[in-house]
């Protein structure tokens, strides 16, 4: 979803009205928890955070940390312009997309990283098992799922097309939720679906192929989601988003250090199946984004025209 300057500018306005009444500035006496509401997307890239919640490290930090869910990371961003969330967890495509039509956002830490391995990662582009479909070129003429348009799915899928040699321009993207993935592949809505874990770990379970490691296709190390803010909402608290980077930070070490405890706290916050969570591929959780894959998937999205110009990275990234 990409908005436009209209919206762009009516945005930008709603983050500056909300500034002064964000709801994060409720229960600040001494001895009392700061509330603090963050957006995420009920898959396993957000695990650290409810980890985080889950082992104290906000609440350490004086802080009650509220989740609320959302469909994607386009669909997301709004909700921090508009006040409803203190900051919130998006794709990096997402994030340039705003930033680019006036949305001052700003990123705080890393949110979720591929595995790095062709055919093992935590994401790819699954076709029916009896497909014509063997490779990514072969997706041409096809119509793709992917949870929102003009983001880091269809982006990245468009990548691995051009890197089999195929015409990027020539795959049908359309706009599909993860949970619906599995059966409109089933029942032939869709020739193909970019999807990510657990529902990448299901259409495995359930017969089908992988023909593409999109992700890694793009950049081996990419640096796929970040945890964000408006740069007016940081600079009203900082203190209080330092507090809040500290904490994710800590959780995104936690989260990369145990796999096992990523793997039980997914069975808190999804309805995945226990023994799918046991056998789906996790991704790496470091803090640190690299500034080198997003400047990869930048210059993609200028050959795609998703944006006009080189981005200001510098103005997005920590």
């Amino acid at each position: 979803m990409r908005l436009s300057p209209a919206l762009a500018v009516a945005a930008s306005a709603a983050l500056l009205a909300t500034a002064a009444c964000s709801p994060s500035e409720e229960g600040t006496n001494e001895g009392e928890l700061t509330t603090v509401t963050a957006g995420v997307i009920p898959i396993v890239d957000v695990a650290p955070i409810y980890l985080g919640v889950d082992q104290g490290f906000f609440s350490d930090r004086g802080i009650d940390l509220e989740l609320e869910s959302g469909s994607g990371g386009a669909a997301i961003v709004p909700g921090v312009i508009s006040g409803e969330f203190d900051f919130a967890f998006s794709n990096v495509v997402s994030l340039i997309v705003a930033r680019e039509q006036g949305l001052p956002l700003t990123a705080l830490t890393n949110g979720v990283t591929s595995a790095g391995e062709q055919g093992a990662d935590f994401g790819g582009v699954f076709v029916l098992d009896d497909s014509d479909v063997n490779g990514a070129a072969d997706l041409e003429g096809l119509t793709v799922a992917a949870n929102n348009l003009n983001n880091i799915g269809d982006t990245t899928v468009r990548q691995s097309v051009r890197a089999d040699g195929g015409d990027p321009t020539a795959v049908d993207f359309v706009e599909l939720p993860f949970p619906d993935m599995p059966a409109a592949l089933e029942t032939g809505q869709i020739d193909a679906v970019w999807a990510v874990e657990p529902f990448a770990s299901t259409i495995r379970e359930a017969g089908h192929r992988e023909i593409a490691s999109n992700f890694v296709d793009t950049h081996p190390d990419l640096s796929v989601a970040a945890y964000f803010t408006g740069e007016d909402r940081l600079a009203q608290d900082p203190e209080l988003f330092a507090d809040i980077t500290a904490a994710l930070e800590e959780s995104l070490a936690y989260a990369e250090d145990n796999p096992d405890e990523v793997r039980r706290i997914l069975g808190t916050y999804t309805e995945i199946d226990e023994q799918v969570i046991e056998q789906m591929v996790l991704p790496r959780f470091p803090a640190q984004i690299n500034d080198e894959s997003v400047q990869t998937l930048a210059d993609l999205m200028v050959t795609d025209g998703l944006i006009d110009s080189e981005p200001d990275l510098d103005a997005l990234l920590p």
